[in-house]
């Protein structure tokens, strides 16, 4: 059972919406950091460890910034991410870059700032040598296809558009090693906010006895493996967190099976966590406006799903709770919704919540939890909707704003 927090009262909630009106994102500066490091701490059982913390999940310098202070790196997927990576102080190997499709321009921008490209297909060996040439060190994603099932958010592997078969694993690995690359390392991703520790462990298991073939059969030593990312986190009351210690003391036991014995201990562990790094400690604030009881009880709010597409995207849950009123009876049931003209515009569906006050002015303050990672990174523009701001809130109970409303003239500045 998972119990939802708030680092705010009401009150200083209150004087938080005083300067900075709703809807909005805020972060816990501490929370985040306290995490990072018990993620540090748990896989420090393996003696090269980094996290490359994936920036589609919040593409925010400012939270970048202060994840490379704890000691991580970034994933990044594109352009803009490497630039966002760029001007957070993370360049050079610290940059994965992980991408799919890729046009030419952005190999040569993760070339230029040495980023570790993770080759997504066979063809794009010739593609980059062409384009930005062969790096000193190469990673190349990794498709199990039928060894491993997906979840409902990446879809089967079998399916998806992502990575080499294994086939063309180890072919890739002898062409890259015969064209003079010096330094390899294997990646793959197969899931997204999965809960269960075994799972993770028998990727983990996957990819080992991968790079233990790769050796046999192409004499390559891989400098590191990278797990990808995938850890959930418990958006519902009823889920359990994911254990980081016995998560890393999983993949050690496996990794001491497999790889030590094939004198492939030096191998590096990294991932690529994003939602588990800041996911629990982002709430989408948002207040109470408008009121409609037809065949249902609604109550609309002032944000909308161009601010957390989430919900409609996914059916995916996000828990909310009423300012001041976290231990009042869940006297009602309610549709929470936005104003997109799109009827799957909802936050929650059906949802027992106290009584909500509604007003433009004085209505209840709704806090949406869990929004820290592919919340704000996910809005959109349709029906000219002007996505919300980030704020941080820091140890001291300080706040920054990192990033403002948008606002008309940001649409209007691409005509």
């Amino acid at each position: 059972m998972t119990k939802k927090t708030f680092p705010l009262s009401k009150k200083e909630l209150e004087a938080v919406v005083s300067r900075f009106p709703t809807p909005f994102y805020i972060y816990d500066e501490k929370a985040i950091r306290e995490n990072a490091r018990r993620i540090n701490a748990a896989f420090s059982v393996f003696p090269n460890y980094i996290n490359h913390f994936a920036v589609k999940a919040m593409p925010n310098p400012a939270i970048i910034r202060l994840l490379r202070e704890e000691g991580f790196g970034a994933d990044c997927s594109s352009l803009t991410e490497l630039l966002l990576s760029e001007m957070s102080g993370v360049t050079g190997e610290n940059i994965m870059f992980t991408s799919n499709e890729t046009p030419s321009a952005e190999y040569r921008k993760a070339r230029e700032l040495g980023a570790v490209i993770n080759l997504d297909d066979f063809t794009h060996i010739e593609f980059l040598e062409k384009t930005a040439g062969l790096p000193e060190i190469l990673s190349i994603r990794y498709n199990p296809g039928p060894l491993k099932l997906g979840n409902a958010i990446i879809g089967n592997p079998v399916e998806a558009k992502y990575g080499f078969t294994r086939e063309q694993t180890l072919e890739a690995f002898a062409l890259l090693k015969k064209k003079g690359v010096k330094r390899f390392a294997l990646h793959t991703m197969v899931a997204s906010n999965e809960l269960k520790t075994a799972y993770h462990v028998e990727t983990g298991r996957i990819l080992f006895e991968l790079a233990v073939e790769i050796k046999q059969k192409t004499g390559v030593s891989l400098e590191f493996i990278n797990l990808g990312g995938g850890v959930g986190i418990p958006y519902k009351l009823e889920d359990e967190a994911v254990n980081y210690e016995e998560l890393a003391a999983g993949l050690k036991a496996v990794f001491d099976a497999v790889m030590v014995p094939a004198r492939l201990a030096g191998a590096g562990i990294h991932t690529e966590w994003g939602r588990a790094v800041t996911g629990p400690y982002g709430w989408l604030v948002t207040r109470a406006i408008h009121r409609k009881n037809i065949y249902r009880k609604y109550i609309g709010v002032d944000a909308s799903m161009a601010d957390l597409i989430r919900p409609a995207m996914y059916g995916a849950y996000h828990h909310i709770t009423v300012a001041g009123k976290e231990d009042a009876p869940l006297a009602e049931v309610y549709d929470v919704v936005g104003s997109l003209c799109e009827n799957c515009d909802k936050f929650a569906v059906q949802r027992h919540l106290p009584a909500i006050e509604t007003d433009e002015v004085s209505g209840d303050l709704l806090i949406i939890h869990d929004a820290g990672a592919h919340g704000r990174a996910m809005g959109f523009n349709y029906n000219g909707k002007l996505r919300c701001g980030e704020l941080l809130l820091h140890a001291d109970g300080s706040i920054t704003q990192i990033r403002r409303k948008e606002t008309p003239g940001d649409i209007f500045a691409t005509f």
